[in-house]
């Protein structure tokens, strides 16, 4: 899965520690979707769409391949 997460957060100018405070997860789950290592969970996805006002699929989205 890949994900906007690292370029939405210095359009709004939030480090990893200040948007997992937001969205209630620690600062490494940020850093590990942020590589893509972690896929979050429904839960995960709707806090951090609602605290960039984006749809979750404006976010978080896979490629063909993966499909």
């Amino acid at each position: 899965m890949r994900s906007r997460l690292k370029e939405l957060r210095a359009r709004d100018g939030l480090n990893q520690t200040q948007l997992a405070k937001l969205a209630k997860v620690s600062r490494q789950t940020i850093s590990l979707i942020e590589r893509e290592e972690f896929i979050p969970s429904l839960l995960i996805a709707t806090r951090i769409s609602r605290i960039f006002e984006e749809p979750v699929e404006n976010i978080f989205f896979f490629e063909e391949d993966e499909l």
